[in-house]
């Protein structure tokens, strides 16, 4: 039996007895000889790749993304009897340091210090005796009111840093609760919070609900003094409400790792917008721990197990 996996990433995970390790170009079609695969690993693949393995495996029975975000393999048209598995975990650490460094260069002025260094100008303003905390700006973690909307394993791996370096951390899912030691607030709830957060942090997915769920309601709640960070997905944030936001002086200065498309066109007005920190989905990238999580997950189907972090099939 045949696992396909991608050659975007060097891959060796132990397999179960009778299971065959097949590389093949991620951003091709399946070739001819590799149609009988069981199983399937998904990295960086293009759509053709995609729809090629949708229509031309007849015999999958797995995908296992690497990807803690799978809307492109649920919008491939697999066959409903294919189990579907998220990447969930293996970016935890990567894209929390990059949302920690996103927070940061905002909190610290790092592209209006980067803008002065290119004018070979040392800005009083930027440096020097500074205040602590005033009523306009956040300049730094301690004390700061830290919003993370979509407290999956991403938001409880950042959530510690941010506490350690003296913010109040608090989480965002759909039920109200505790997690890891922080406190959860519902999603129905999230328009009183935001009243009083300084630095709202987007990690959600894009599903359906999730759509332009930050809009330019949740830009006008906010205080003028806060920083929005999205490393979840582009398609959660409505760009024209940002944008607008960042314009009209709603919000301080944000810093997005993705957009809605990605790449974001040369032309598009976002580019220009002001105090807007712009990265080309770089915060994860990296998988950690993927042979481990396919392996795992090929011997829990092979055994008739849950997958971890199975996607639900209709």
């Amino acid at each position: 039996m045949k696992i396909l996996l991608p050659d975007t990433m060097p891959l060796s995970p132990a397999l179960p007895e009778g299971w065959e390790p097949v590389v093949v170009d991620a951003r091709a079609e399946i070739p001819a000889e590799h149609r009988d695969a069981r199983a399937l690993v998904v990295w960086g693949p293009s759509r053709r790749h995609l729809a090629s393995a949708a229509s031309s495996l007849p015999d999958l029975e797995m995908i296992q993304s690497l990807s803690a975000g799978i809307d492109a393999i649920e919008a491939a048209g697999f066959a409903p009897s294919v189990r579907i598995a998220a990447g969930a975990g293996l970016h935890s650490a990567t894209v929390s340091e990059h949302a920690l460094a996103l927070i940061l260069a905002l909190v610290r002025r790092l592209p209006e210090s980067a803008a002065a260094q290119e004018r070979h100008e040392w800005s009083r303003e930027l440096g020097g005796v500074q205040e602590l905390h005033p009523a306009d700006r956040i300049t730094t973690l301690l004390g700061a009111d830290v919003l993370i909307w979509g407290f999956g394993e991403i938001g409880q791996t950042l959530a510690p840093i941010l506490r350690s370096l003296g913010a109040t951390v608090r989480g965002v899912a759909r039920s109200a609760g505790e997690r890891s030691g922080f406190e959860v607030i519902a999603e129905a709830d999230v328009a009183a919070a935001l009243r009083g957060t300084d630095v709202l942090v987007n990690i959600l997915p894009a599903t359906a609900a999730t759509r332009h769920a930050v809009d330019a309601d949740v830009f006008a709640a906010l205080p003028d003094r806060a920083l929005f960070v999205n490393v979840g997905r582009g398609d959660t944030v409505d760009q024209e409400a940002l944008r607008t936001a960042l314009e009209t002086g709603q919000i301080r200065a944000a810093a997005i790792d993705v957009t809605s498309p990605e790449p974001l066109p040369a032309e598009d007005p976002l580019w220009d917008a002001p105090h807007l920190l712009i990265t080309p989905h770089g915060a994860g990238g990296r998988p950690v721990g993927a042979d481990a999580r396919i392996a795992e997950n090929l011997a829990a189907h092979v055994a008739g197990r849950p997958l971890y972090a199975e996607a639900p099939r209709g």
